[in-house]
């Protein structure tokens, strides 16, 4: 009988907690408010460059995106992206740079998402998510796909207009599914990716393929990685991903089989856990868990009954 324990209430997956920012896709393309959004005094703007942005901690030991009012941010007009306005009315924008502005003060950092998301507070991880993913779409799809022409950045950041052929480009986002196997013994199914260091275990996921539900893909991940045969597949949570550009779509699946036989190319190695198993291995240093911002460590504890111990 399975046992799992809901703790999404107390401790909200990484990038997928409330932000309190509306994004109102609906001003991106009026330009005249754009424009007075921009100049408006309690507008906060930052820098995001290669997947970075600049992070700070606070007296009251809080951790800050570094944020500007708009008339001390960097120059740029076409890489300026709208991400939305809170409850206060305080719109925010990030700007796409080559490199990230200095600090006279020495204290801020650069910081990409692994490390940020898991020390920001909701409304800055929301919104450091949101202008990663923007930048990396934009740094990747700088031409038309129809006729191979430059297209240009509309509606503040979300569209790439071709000028040749007249085709709109929307940010692009990959799903992927992440699941926790567990069998009739009600024992975890973890792997190990060939490229992991020795010891790191976590879920099996994939991408979902053309013409396939996310239920089919669930079962044919788990069949291809591990050679184990899945029945019933359960949809837990989502989390966006953009590294660069995925969703990912968590699940709770049964196995119907239990023999393992790994593809060998994706991943090396896979067991079979309970969960007194999975205590001893993580307690020892035997077994790695998976990073704490991935959804993979929330479904593991959602199966496990409680926080992961700590190694």
């Amino acid at each position: 009988m399975t046992t799992w324990t809901d703790h999404s209430a107390d401790r909200p997956i990484t990038f997928s907690a409330p932000s309190g920012i509306d994004r109102s896709a609906h001003h991106r393309l009026d330009e005249a408010w754009l424009a007075a959004a921009w100049s408006h005094p309690t507008t906060r703007v930052f820098v995001v460059s290669g997947g970075q942005a600049l992070i700070d901690d606070t007296p009251d030991g809080r951790t800050e995106l570094i944020m500007t009012p708009s008339f001390e941010a960097p120059l740029t007009e076409a890489h300026r992206y709208y991400l939305g306005t809170d409850n206060d009315g305080v719109s925010y924008f990030a700007l796409q740079k080559d490199s990230l502005p200095g600090r006279m003060d020495q204290s801020a950092r650069p910081a990409g998402l692994r490390e940020a998301g898991l020390l920001l507070s909701p409304r800055d991880a929301g919104l450091l998510v949101h202008a990663v993913a923007l930048e990396n779409w934009q740094r990747l799809h700088r031409f038309c796909s129809r006729c191979g022409e430059r297209t240009v950045i509309a509606a503040a950041g979300h569209i790439r207009r071709c000028p040749a052929c007249g085709a709109e480009h929307y940010p692009r986002t990959d799903p992927a599914v992440i699941m926790l196997v567990t069998d009739e013994e009600d024992r975890a199914l973890l792997g190990r990716q060939v490229h992991w260091p020795e010891g790191r275990f976590s879920t099996l996921a994939g991408f979902v393929e053309p013409g396939e539900s996310i239920e089919q893909s669930v079962a044919r991940e788990v069949f291809e990685e591990a050679g184990v045969v899945v029945g019933d597949v359960e949809y837990i949570a989502s989390q966006p991903w953009p590294f660069p550009s995925s969703l990912m779509l968590g699940f709770m699946a049964r196995a119907t089989s239990s023999d393992i036989q790994v593809d060998g190319e994706e991943i090396e190695e896979a067991r079979w856990f309970s969960r007194e198993d999975l205590r001893t291995a993580f307690e020892s240093g035997e077994v790695l868990p998976p990073y704490g911002i991935s959804i993979a460590a929330r479904l593991i504890e959602l199966w496990y009954g409680k926080p992961l111990p700590k190694p």
